[in-house]
């Protein structure tokens, strides 16, 4: 039996870590490694992503059930993941529902809507970290499994080379 492993990571094209990505999907496919990957790029286990209402929040709370259902956790960190800010511009935790505008997922083109959420409440802190919050998404994810006791993985991916 194959163990579920979150990847996060920054999976911009031009200058993210999809390359490392693309290593670990590569070992999840081979008889050697027998690991099942969770590649938060391809959110394919009932994907809130399909639905044209998906928002910020509802891709952190998909993070969650996901790191939740994972027996680990595997960061990418790359030169550029320090600057990466998506997932954090959520108003709504400061906000009434009618004062925050958001940008449906992968919707830039269509506008963006009054918050879908007319009442909020405080996350359980038994539970899960809250999916209404400012943190970019990856911060978000690694707060998730830092509570869940997740086994953290840190991968540095680097394009500079350093002397010995």
């Amino acid at each position: 039996m194959s163990k579920k492993v979150y990847i996060s990571a920054d999976y911009d094209y031009d200058s993210g870590d999809r390359n490392v990505v693309d290593e670990l999907n590569k070992w999840g496919t081979d008889n050697y490694h027998k690991v099942d990957f969770v590649d938060m790029a391809k959110v394919v286990s009932g994907s809130v992503s399909n639905n044209s209402d998906c928002c910020i929040c509802d891709l952190k709370a998909e993070f969650n059930r996901q790191i939740n259902a994972s027996s680990a956790a595997i960061f990418v960190i790359g030169d550029k993941t320090g600057n990466r800010t998506a997932g954090s511009t959520c108003e709504r935790i400061h906000k009434e529902w009618n004062e925050c505008l958001c940008t449906p997922y992968k919707q830039n083109t269509n506008g963006v809507k009054y918050c879908k959420y007319y009442t909020t409440s405080p996350a359980d802190p038994d539970g899960d970290v809250g999916n209404i919050n400012t943190f970019s998404y990856l911060r978000h994810e690694f707060e998730q499994a830092v509570k869940k006791g997740k086994k953290i993985i840190v991968v540095y991916n680097s394009k500079y080379k350093q002397s010995n």
